[in-house]
This record gives structure tokens, sequence and C-alpha cells, in this order.
């Protein structure tokens, strides 16, 4: 099959190589799926790079989420079968070297979800990392009905998710963006109140929309470069959950004033949480994309052998959505 892959971690023009590689056979427990899409989150690309954390494997296809075709079945597997449309994520992981950026994969049937006929393969592709992450940060300390949250980043490829799957939990939604054009983004995903961060005062704005109580929830991109605003217009016994910390990585938390409202804080990152909590969510997500259309935005798509301008293209860090590998297009 053709595949993109990379032997040493570095800058993606220099180390990311097309070619002909074996292709994988479905064993007990697997299925094989022939992609058609790959979708390239901000984790492939600092696995890429050796910022994320080293190499586990002497050669990795990069990239955790896609979509395509199921056209093998492993021994043992239910409840799948050759010719569905499918999502998927965690491709290339902890544990996994060969991810979506090629032809085919093979992975555990259970990281593989059902993709609706009215759903592109691009759109699912970008459904993995960004979908779950989500949903996890919303429902894993339970329902939201009738909760404010908040979700930084709101037009971003998890927050735009978050305000979605928030408005179909019941929950009244804020989100911050930094331009005009992610807030009219979020409103669009049926966020409730957009803040511009950069313009306006999302302490007094948030206090506000809630009648001075605050936010129960907040779905937090930058945990350390937000606490300072983030502390002040949370309600008592609210729930931060927290799946980026870029702005401060090692940040300052001040315990007693989290003790004194009661706050839970919840890190996360997706391959480690609890399997029945990921299979809740994948159900949810199902049960979501099979209510309404749903937004799904692609940031750029690219044929697999420019996979390498892909990455490029996230670690630019002003993308709106996903950015799309297409597995079937070559040059």
């Amino acid at each position: 099959m053709k595949a993109v892959w990379y032997e040493r971690t570095g800058a993606a023009t220099d180390v990311l190589t097309f070619g002909d590689i074996a292709t994988p056979v479905a064993g007990p427990g697997e299925v094989r799926v022939r992609l058609e899409a790959s979708g390239v989150n901000p984790a492939d690309v600092g696995r890429r790079s050796g910022t994320y954390r080293a190499m586990e494997f002497p050669r990795v296809i990069p990239n955790s989420d896609g979509a395509g075709v199921i056209d093998q079945i492993g021994d043992g597997v239910a409840g799948l079968k050759a010719g569905q449309r499918v999502w998927l994520y965690n491709g290339q992981r902890n544990g996994r070297a060969f991810g979506t950026a090629a032809e085919y994969i093979t992975l555990a049937a259970h990281l593989v979800t059902p993709l609706p006929d009215d759903v592109s393969f691009a759109a699912g592709a970008t459904l993995g990392i960004p979908g779950m992450t989500a949903w996890c940060c919303l429902f894993s300390d339970g329902a939201i009905g009738g909760q404010t949250v908040l979700v930084t980043g709101g037009a971003g490829a998890v927050g735009q998710y978050a305000v979605q799957l928030a408005k179909w939990g019941g929950a009244r939604v804020i989100a911050t963006v930094s331009s005009a054009a992610k807030a009219e983004q979020a409103r669009l995903a049926g966020a409730d109140l957009t803040i511009d961060y950069k313009t306006e005062d999302v302490i007094a704005k948030a206090m506000d929309f809630t009648g001075g109580k605050g936010v129960n929830r907040v779905i937090d991109v930058d945990f350390g470069g937000n606490i300072a605003t983030t502390l002040k217009l949370m309600a008592l016994n609210s729930t931060i959950a927290v799946y980026a910390t870029n702005g401060n990585r090692n940040p300052a938390v001040p315990m007693r004033e989290m003790m004194e409202k009661c706050i839970a804080l919840r890190s996360l990152v997706l391959f480690a949480l609890p399997p029945a909590l990921l299979r809740a969510a994948q159900a949810d997500i199902s049960k979501w994309l099979a209510a309404a259309p749903r937004i799904h935005t692609i940031a750029g798509r690219y044929a697999l052998p420019d996979t390498a301008q892909a990455h490029l293209a996230v670690e630019k860090g002003d993308k709106r959505g996903t950015v799309i590998v297409d597995c079937a297009r070559f040059k």
C-alpha cells in the first residue's frame, strides 16, 4: 500500500517519506479499514516533531484519526462488517506505530464506529480526537442539562464540537474566541454567547450572562494560560475540564482559591481514559450524529503525498477545524 512514515523525529519536510509499505492484515479482534481520509491533530504533529514524546518505534505512520470502509474482519469481531463506512480514532498512539496516513489501517474493533451515509469521509475524519475529547470533557462528570458551559477556543477543532455537544446535552453555552469570524463560527455551532477575549472582558460578560453565579463547567484548551481568568468566573461546585495547556505547561495552581469554591479539576488525554467511558462517548456521538445535521469544519485538504504540508498547516496554529489528508488521492 501507499503510506507516509518517519523513522526519526524532526521537521515535517525533512522526516516524512511517501512510498510503499506492506499492506496490513486484520488480526484477532481487529478490522482493516480502507482509508479515505486522515485527520491531522496537534498531537500527531507533536509526536512527529519530537516535542510530544520520544519515538517508541523505529518506523511510524502518523495521524490518529480517519474514516473509510471496512474491507477485512478479524476473528472474534462482532457488530461490524465488511463494506461498512466507519470513523476511527487512536490509530497512531502510545503502543501503536501505524496510523492513518496510509491507504489501509488495521486496529482493534472497539476503536471503530459506524459512519452515517450522510456524513462524508472527510467530515468523519474530523470526529476522532476532537469529537471524543469534547464529549469526555463535557460528560465524564455527569449530565449537563440546565448548566452553563464555557468553551475556550469555541471555534477550534475540539471547541466547535464541544459547543455543539453541550447544546445537545441541554446546556447554555458561552464560547471564547479571538476574532469576529470565529465568533460567527461558534454562533453557528450553537453558542448562546460569544466573547472575544482579545477585545472584551471575559469575566464581566460571563458573570453578567450567569446572573453573577458563574459557570458550571469550563472546557479548556489552555489551562495554564487561562487560569487567572477562569477561576474568577467559576461557580460553586463547578468543574474545569482540561485537554491542553500550551500557554503555560507548568502553571501555579492556587489550590486554596479552588477549594473555597469546591472546583474540581479534570485533566484528560484520550488514550488513557477508561474503556467504558470511551465506549459511551462513541455511542453518544452516534446518537448525536443521527439526530440532526452537524457542523464538521475542515481547515484544509491535502493529497497523501503532501502529508508534510498538512502537518505544517497544523503547526501554523491559526487553523479553524481539522486538517484532512485524502488517503486515496495521489499526485
